[in-house]
C-alpha cells in the first residue's frame, strides 16, 4: 500500500481568516471617502444657482480636501471623478431636457475626467506646506482646461459662476472669474486644514504654529481681499445714462421644435414691441433710446424674407428708435446666429456674428460618429451655424453696446473683447426655449451678473422665454421677467468707460495661477522622488 503525503502550508494555518465585522469594516473603510466625495459635489451643486447658497462651496472644498489628503493617485483619480459626477450630473440635467439623457451622461462623462484629473494634483500637493494655495491653484487649472477642450470648451460650472450673491463677488473685478473662484477653493481647502490641525493638536497637544498661520490665512486672505475690492465696484455713471427697453416676446410652446415656431416667435416680438409703443405714447412708460430683442426673435431671415423685414421695420418704426434683433441669416452659403442692429429709417445698418457656436447645438462635431449612435441627433442640426470672427460692438446713437449672444458670456474672453473695444454697457441676448423651466436660465444669468462686475457694466439680459433682466454694474439685478411670459423691461441705466483691473489684466491672473499650480506639482513629484531615492538607499 502506498502512503501519500499531504504538504501543509503552515502560513494558512497560522493566518487567522478575516472575520465578517473585520471584512464588513474594510469595505466600509473604502466606501465612506467615495460617499463623502460624491456628497462634496452635491454640495457644490446645490450652492448653484438658484439657490442663494453660494456659502456651501466652503464646505463642499473642504469634505473634497479631507477625502482627497494623503491619497495614491489611482484613488485620488476616482474620488476626483466621483466629485465630479456628483456635482456635474445634477448641475447640467438641463442639457437632456429634450434630447434625453444620452447627451447629458456623455457629458458629464466627460466633463468629469477634468475634475478627475484635478483630484490627482490635489492629492499629490496635500502634504507640502502652504498646500491650500497650491491645491486650488489646480483647480483653477482645472476650469482653464475644461474651458477650452474638447470642441473649444465648455466653460459651465465654474465656481465664480455660483457666487453671484456672495461676499467675493468684488474679486471679480480684480482677476475675473480665475481669481473669484480660486478664493473661494482656497477658503473652502483652509477650513478643512484648520479643522484638521485643531483636530491633531488635541490628540498630539502640539500646534504647529507655521501650519495653522497658512490655515488661517487661506481663510482670512479671501474674505479680506473681497472686502478691499468692494472699492473697485460702483454703479454711478461714468459717460452719461440711456433709456433701455428689453423685450421678452415668448414663444408658443417650448421644445426643440423652436426652429418651427419662426413666424410665430417673430410676431410675439413685434406685438410685445408694438405694446411697449403704445404704452410710451400713452405715457405709461419712458422712451427708449434703443430696443434689445433676444437671440432667435427672428429665426425668419429678414435679408431673404420680405414680409420679416417688414414686421421689423414696423416695429421699428413705431418705436421711433433703432432695434437689436437676434436672426438666424443665411449669407454666401454660410448660416449664421446674427444680432442686427435696425434703424427706423435705414433698416438694417450693422450686424454682428455669433463666435463662440454652441457644439452639439449650432454645430455637430464628429457628425459621422454621431449619425451612426442616434440619426436623429444629426438630423437636429442638419446644418452647421458658420463663427463670427469680430468682437460684437453695436454703435447706437453714440453708445456703444457691447454683444455677448447666450454661450458666449460663459467665455471670459469673448465678453471682455467687447469691453476693451469700447463697450459702455453689455447686452447678453439668449434663447432658452429649448430648455423648457430647468435650472439653465438661472444658471445663465448668474453668469451675466458675474460678468457685470467683472467689468463694471450694466448687463441686459433679453431672452426670448425668460428670465429676461437689467442688471446694474454691481451684479444687482433691478428688473426680471417671469418665465414664459411676454413682457418688456425698461430703464435709465448709467453708461461706464472706466476698466476694472480684471479688464486690463486679461488672461494674465489665469496663467499666474497656472504657473503656481504648475509649481505645486513639480514640488510635489520632486519630493516622491527624493524620498524614493532615500528608501532605496
Amino acid at each position: 500500500m502506498t502512503v501519500t503525503a499531504t504538504s501543509v502550508d503552515q502560513s494558512d494555518q497560522l493566518t487567522p481568516r478575516p472575520t465578517p465585522r473585520a471584512r464588513g469594516l474594510a469595505l466600509l473603510r473604502r466606501l465612506v471617502p467615495a460617499a463623502a466625495s460624491a456628497l462634496s459635489g452635491v454640495l457644490l451643486y446645490v450652492s448653484f444657482p438658484p439657490r442663494p447658497l453660494w456659502w456651501l462651496a466652503l464646505p463642499a472644498f473642504a469634505g473634497f480636501g479631507w477625502v482627497l489628503r494623503g491619497r495614491s493617485w489611482k484613488a485620488a483619480l476616482g474620488l476626483g471623478y466621483v466629485f465630479g459626477l456628483g456635482f456635474l450630473l445634477p448641475l447640467l440635467v438641463w442639457t437632456g431636457v429634450e434630447v434625453g439623457p444620452g447627451p447629458w451622461l456623455a457629458l458629464v462623462a466627460i466633463e468629469a475626467i477634468f475634475i478627475a484629473l484635478v483630484g490627482v494634483g490635489v492629492a499629490a500637493v496635500s502634504k507640502l506646506p502652504a498646500w491650500p494655495v497650491w491645491a486650488a491653484a489646480i483647480w483653477i487649472a482645472g476650469e482653464a482646461a475644461r474651458a477650452r477642450v474638447p470642441f473649444r470648451g465648455f466653460p459651465w460650472g465654474k465656481i465664480a459662476f455660483g457666487q453671484a450673491d456672495g461676499v467675493f463677488l468684488p474679486l471679480a473685478a480684480l482677476g475675473g472669474t480665475p481669481v473669484l473662484g480660486f478664493a473661494v477653493v482656497l477658503c473652502g481647502f483652509g477650513l478643512y486644514e484648520a479643522g484638521r490641525l485643531v483636530v491633531e493638536g488635541r490628540r498630539t497637544r502640539e500646534l504647529r504654529r507655521g501650519a495653522a498661520a497658512v490655515a488661517l490665512l487661506s481663510v482670512a486672505v479671501p474674505v479680506a481681499g473681497a472686502v478691499a475690492a468692494r472699492a473697485l465696484v460702483s454703479d454711478k455713471a461714468e459717460d452719461g445714462s440711456v433709456t433701455v427697453a428689453v423685450i421678452q416676446g415668448n414663444v408658443p410652446r417650448a421644445g426643440l421644435d423652436f426652429a418651427s415656431q419662426r413666424q410665430a416667435v417673430l410676431d410675439y416680438h413685434v406685438k410685445e414691441t408694438l405694446k411697449l409703443a403704445a404704452d410710451v405714447k400713452a405715457g405709461k412708460v419712458a422712451k427708449p433710446d434703443f430696443v434689445l430683442w433676444p437671440e432667435n426673435s427672428s429665426d425668419v431671415d429678414p435679408f431673404a424674407d420680405a414680409s420679416a423685414a417688414a414686421v421689423i421695420d414696423e416695429a421699428s418704426q413705431a418705436m421711433g428708435v433703432p432695434i437689436s434683433v437676434g436672426g438666424v441669416v443665411e449669407r454666401g452659403g454660410k448660416l449664421l446666429n446674427e444680432q442686427i442692429l435696425w434703424d427706423p429709417v435705414k433698416g438694417p445698418t450693422a450686424t454682428y456674428d455669433k463666435r463662440q457656436i454652441q457644439p452639439f447645438g449650432e454645430y455637430l462635431p464628429l457628425r459621422g460618429l454621431v449619425g451612426a449612435i442616434n440619426k436623429d441627433w444629426t438630423s437636429m442640426v442638419r446644418q452647421d451655424f458658420s463663427r463670427g470672427t469680430k468682437p460684437g460692438v453695436f454703435d447706437i446713437d453714440g453708445t456703444k453696446v457691447g454683444l455677448a449672444t447666450c454661450y458666449e458670456a460663459a467665455f471670459d474672453w469673448d465678453v471682455r473683447d467687447t469691453v476693451t473695444h469700447g463697450a459702455e454697457m453689455i447686452s447678453v441676448p439668449s434663447n432658452n426655449a429649448t430648455f423648457d423651466r430647468s435650472e439653465m436660465t438661472y444658471q445663465q444669468l448668474a453668469m451675466s451678473r458675474i460678468r457685470a462686475v467683472e467689468h463694471s457694466r450694466t448687463v441686459t439680459v433679453p431672452v426670448t422665454s425668460g428670465v429676461s433682466a437689467i442688471i446694474m454694474p454691481d451684479g444687482r439685478i433691478t428688473q426680471k421677467t417671469g418665465m414664459f411670459v411676454p413682457a418688456y423691461l425698461v430703464q435709465k441705466v448709467p453708461l461706464r468707460t472706466s476698466e476694472t483691473p480684471a479688464t486690463k489684466l486679461g488672461i494674465l491672473p489665469e496663467m499666474a495661477l497656472l504657473l503656481v499650480a504648475a509649481g505645486g506639482v513639480g514640488w510635489a513629484i520632486g519630493a516622491g522622488v527624493r524620498a524614493r531615492r532615500a528608501g532605496d538607499a
